[in-house]
C-alpha cells in the first residue's frame, strides 16, 4: 500500500498534497498516506489513455474477455487483505464487503461473456440495390464503436461495485474504452488494491499500457481537471445531485461537450394502497423498517418517501412502523462527514412547518452511528414545501398522508425523477388506481410491485436510472449488460470494400455473431 497514483503501470507521487482515509468504526485515521495527483500526472494519465485507445479499440472481444476475467481473478486473489481494507475505510461489515466483492467480480465476468459473444455491437447491414430507381441504394453497414478515454468517479457508498473496477469501469473496458478512475478519498486504499489488480491483469493479458489509471484525490480539483481535459470523451459518476450536476455543467461548457452519465439522488416513492394496509399492516411495517435502515440507509434505492391515503389503517401503519424502526440497532455510517450531513439533513427536515417526528432512536449511539428517524406530514403540506421532497441520505423516511387518490396522483406527478417507484397492493386492487401507476411510470426508471426498492439485481432486464435528477440521461441504465451502450456510438460504413470492414460487418461473418441483415436477424453469411 504505497499511497501513490497509478499512471498506467507506473506508480507516481509527484505532488505535495496528501491525505489519509478514515475508519468510522474506531473514529480514527488509517495509517497509509495517499498523495493527490498533480496536474502533470493527470495530463500524463489521460495522454497515455488516449494513446492506448488507438490499440485497445481494435482488441478482439475474446482478448478483452481474457482481460476482464483476469481482473476478476486478481480481485479474488487479494483475499482477506481487500476485505479488511474495505471494512477499515467504510465502517461496513465483513458480510457486506464479501457480497459487494461477489457482485463486482460477477459484473466483470458478465461483460467478459458479452464481448466474447460479440453480438452486443448490434451489427446492422443493408446491402446495395444498384438497380433501384430513381436512385441506386448504397451498401450501408452499422455497428457500435467505443467513444474513447472514459473517466470514472468512485462512489462513496459502494467501494467496490460502483468504484475502481465496478460497473462503469467494467462496461467501459468491455466497450473498448481506456479508463481513468478518480478514486474516492473515503476508500482510497481499497481503490489502490483494486487498481493493482486491474494493472496486473492488463500486463498479464498484454493490453496496452494506459488502458487503466487510478488517480488519488482528496477534493474536487482532480475531478474538475479530468472533466475539462480535451482528450476525455465521457464520464461516469455515482453520487450526489450537487456533484453530478457540477460535472454535467463542466462537460457541457467544454469546447467539445461530452456525455456525463451520472446516477444521483432518489427518494424512491412507495405507494401503499388501502386494501394492502388493511390486510398486511404489521408485516409491511416490519419489512419497511428493515428496508429503511438497511446499510444505514446509505443505498441509492432507500425508501425515503411513503405515500398512503389517510384512514385508520394508515394511522395504524404509522404507529406500527414507528415501533418497528426503533427496535433496530443503529449502525455505522460511511464517514464522519456523511454522518454529519445526515444529522444536518434530519434537522433541516424537522424544522419544516407542520412536519412531525413520529419515531426517532432515543438511546445513546456510538460516534458516526445514525439515529433512524421517521417523520409524518399531510399531503397538502408536502405539496407546498419542495424541501420535503429532497433526499436525506441515511436511515430516514417521511410518510405522507394524502386526502384522497386525486391528491396522491398530484403528489406523484410533481415529484422529481426517481430511480424506483413501488406499489403495494392486494390482488385486483391496482387496476383501480391506473392513474397512480401511470404517474409513477412517468417519474421512475423501475416500478416494483409488492416489494422493497432496496436491492439492485445485475441482469439484462434491470434499469438503474430514471428521469433527472435520478440520472442525467434516462435512456440508459447504470447496471446490467446494456450499460455498455453508454460508452459507444453508432457508426456506419457506406459502400466500403468487404476486406477493409471490421469482422463484425464482413460478408462472411467470421465471428458468427447475430446481425440484422436486410431487416432479418441472422448469423448466416451474406
Amino acid at each position: 500500500m504505497t499511497g501513490k497514483n497509478y499512471i498506467g503501470n507506473k506508480l507516481s507521487a509527484k505532488g505535495s498534497k496528501t491525505f489519509k482515509t478514515f475508519n468510522p468504526q474506531t473514529n480514527s485515521e488509517n495509517d497509509t498516506v495517499f498523495t493527490e495527483a498533480t496536474t502533470d500526472e493527470i495530463h500524463e494519465a489521460v495522454s497515455l489513455a488516449s494513446e492506448a485507445f488507438k490499440t485497445y479499440r481494435t482488441v478482439s472481444g475474446e482478448n478483452k474477455a481474457h482481460f476482464l476475467n483476469a481482473i476478476a481473478d486478481n480481485i479474488m486473489s487479494l483475499g482477506d487483505t481487500l476485505i479488511q481494507t474495505y471494512c477499515s475505510e467504510s465502517g461496513l461489515p465483513e458480510g457486506r464487503a464479501k457480497g459487494e466483492r461477489g457482485r463486482t467480480v460477477g459484473q466483470l465476468h458478465m461483460f467478459a461473456n458479452l464481448v466474447k459473444d460479440g453480438s452486443w455491437v448490434e451489427a446492422s447491414i443493408d446491402t446495395a440495390i444498384p438497380e433501384r430507381e430513381p436512385a441506386p441504394k448504397p451498401d450501408l453497414r452499422k455497428m457500435h464503436i467505443p467513444l474513447g478515454p472514459v473517466v470514472v468517479f468512485g462512489a462513496s457508498n459502494f467501494p467496490l461495485a460502483y468504484s475502481t473496477a465496478g460497473g462503469d469501469t467494467a462496461a467501459a473496458l468491455a466497450a473498448g474504452c481506456p479508463v481513468i478512475v478518480k478514486s474516492h478519498p473515503m476508500h482510497a486504499g481499497t481503490g489502490m488494491l483494486i487498481a493493482k489488480a486491474v494493472i496486473d491483469a492488463a500486463e498479464q493479458t498484454e493490453m496496452p499500457n494506459g488502458v487503466f489509471s487510478n488517480l488519488n484525490s482528496s477534493g474536487i480539483e482532480v475531478g474538475e481537471q479530468l472533466a475539462k481535459h480535451p482528450e476525455v470523451k465521457a464520464i461516469g459518476f455515482t453520487g450526489s445531485i450537487r456533484g453530478g450536476r457540477a460535472l454535467y455543467d463542466l462537460a457541457s461548457r467544454r469546447e467539445e461537450p461530452i456525455p456525463v452519465f451520472a446516477e444521483m439522488g432518489s427518494i424512491n416513492p412507495v405507494v401503499i394502497l388501502p386494501e394492502a394496509l388493511q390486510s398486511r399492516n404489521e408485516s409491511l411495517a416490519k419489512t419497511y423498517a428493515n428496508s429503511i435502515t438497511l446499510g444505514t440507509g446509505q443505498f441509492c434505492t432507500n425508501p425515503g418517501l411513503i405515500l398512503g391515503i389517510k384512514d385508520e389503517n394508515l394511522t395504524k401503519f404509522i404507529i406500527n412502523l414507528s415501533e418497528e424502526i426503533i427496535k433496530i440497532d443503529p449502525s455505522c455510517m460511511l464517514h464522519p462527514k456523511i454522518a454529519e450531513a445526515y444529522q444536518k439533513g434530519r434537522i433541516k427536515a424537522s424544522e419544516q412547518k407542520d412536519l412531525h417526528i413520529v419515531a426517532e432512536y432515543q438511546h445513546e449511539v456510538k460516534q458516526n452511528y445514525a439515529r433512524q428517524t421517521l417523520t409524518n406530514v399531510s399531503g397538502a403540506t408536502f405539496l407546498k414545501n419542495p424541501t420535503l421532497h429532497q433526499e436525506v441520505f441515511g436511515p430516514y423516511s417521511i410518510i405522507v398522508e394524502c386526502d384522497d387518490a386525486e391528491q396522491l396522483h398530484q403528489i406523484i406527478s410533481k415529484l422529481e425523477g426517481q430511480l424506483t417507484g413501488t406499489l403495494i397492493a392486494e390482488d385486483g386492487e391496482a387496476k383501480n388506481y391506473s392513474q397512480i401507476v401511470s404517474a409513477l411510470q412517468n417519474r421512475v426508471g423501475r416500478l416494483i410491485y409488492n416489494g422493497v426498492p432496496t436491492g439492485v439485481e445485475v441482469c439484462p432486464s434491470m434499469t438503474h436510472g430514471g428521469p433527472y435528477p435520478a440520472s442525467t440521461d434516462s435512456r440508459f441504465s447504470a447496471v446490467g449488460k446494456h450499460s455498455i451502450k453508454r460508452w459507444v456510438r453508432p457508426f456506419s460504413y457506406q459502400d466500403w470494400p468487404n476486406e477493409l470492414l471490421p469482422d463484425e460487418l464482413k460478408n462472411e461473418n467470421p465471428l458468427a455473431i447475430l446481425r440484422l441483415v436486410n431487416g432479418k436477424q441472422t448469423s448466416e453469411r451474406i
